[in-house]
């Protein structure tokens, strides 16, 4: 018989309206969550392990990597054939990410949520958790990394971005497409994932800045970032990877300091590029800055966090960006 291990963090999927406050607080336990499934999920055991109870906004870098930690001590069993993980939807697309870059093997490790509280008449928890059960347990998901598995359809942890703050389907891929979809007891895989790699690391380094640039945007917190402790730099920038002229004339000095700035785009498609002078992209690339492809700031966030943790220097960060960018 397979066996899955649910991991639950908490999140809405666990959460129930507290009348005296008038919150929506994560209150449920794993076992709850196993009792609430609509029925027997045939030729699977599941087990369960509580990791933690609360809001994914509540997440940061240390406990996000101390549950791929978790992931990766059950998927080094024997009886373990996957591993779910139910998680808050605000910052899954980040934990999923920091998942798939750390946790080496090639059994499916699969993220779910819920967008309705578990007291809902009509919350999506239960149906979203008995898919991932069942894409967990399908050899047709080994080798395909970590995975965020809603409203049906499954997505590599790479590409998958929340894009509503409230809808059932919230979760989708972009340019890159979903992986493919679970139609009931059958698991479809449409493509599988390319711009992979997985990294042996102890520790991350979580002081990494994320700037999102807008009209007029100053250099004062880029500066700032930059003598407080941040070990990187990550900007959203313009389009095709564009900066104001104060934060153009920051970037290289920063640089100097020996700090990696890397530019994504503000813009939800498409990826970055040095293209346009006069403070655009091709300064920024003079300057020092290292461009992300089509990743989004979160995830360079992400990215940037495990390289550094591996000990890679700036030129070794700016190789590693570029296989995995896109």
């Amino acid at each position: 018989m397979k066996k899955i291990v649910l991991i639950t963090t908490g999140g809405t999927i666990a959460s129930r309206h507290d009348p005296r406050t008038g919150d929506s607080i994560a209150i449920v336990g794993g076992d709850e969550l196993r009792s609430s499934l609509h029925g027997e999920i045939k030729e699977i055991d599941l087990e369960v392990e509580e990791f933690s109870n609360i809001g994914s906004y509540s997440f940061d870098l240390p406990h996000a990597f101390r549950l791929a930690q978790r992931i990766q001590v059950h998927l080094n069993r024997d009886d373990c054939t996957g591993v779910v993980v139910t998680h808050g939807t605000d910052t899954m697309e980040e934990s999923a990410y920091l998942a798939d870059l750390t946790v080496i093997s090639d059994k499916p490790v699969v993220f779910t949520g819920a967008q309705r509280s578990a007291d809902i008449p009509d919350a999506d928890g239960p149906r979203n958790i008995e898919d991932a059960i069942r894409l967990a347990a399908s050899e047709k998901a080994r080798g395909l990394g970590t995975m965020i598995v809603f409203e049906q359809e499954f997505h590599a942890a790479r590409d998958a971005t929340k894009s509503h703050a409230s809808r059932t389907d919230t979760f989708g891929s972009a340019e890159h497409g979903k992986l493919g979809e679970v139609d009931g007891d059958e698991i479809i895989v449409s493509r599988k994932p390319v711009l992979r790699k997985t990294y042996k690391v102890k520790n991350l380094v979580s002081e990494i800045e994320l700037i999102k640039l807008a009209m007029g945007t100053t250099d004062s917190y880029l500066r700032f970032a930059a003598t407080s402790g941040a070990r990187a730099i990550i900007i959203e920038a313009f389009g095709r990877g564009n900066a104001t002229p104060s934060v153009a004339r920051a970037i290289p000095e920063i640089v100097s300091y020996g700090l990696p700035v890397i530019i994504t785009s503000r813009c939800t498609k498409g990826r970055v590029k040095p293209v346009y002078g006069n403070g655009g992209g091709r300064d920024l690339e003079r300057g020092g800055a290292i461009f992300a492809g089509d990743l989004s700031g979160p995830k360079a966030r992400i990215l940037v966090s495990v390289l550094l943790g591996a000990g890679l220097k700036t030129d070794e960060i700016a190789r590693e960006i570029r296989l995995l960018a896109g």
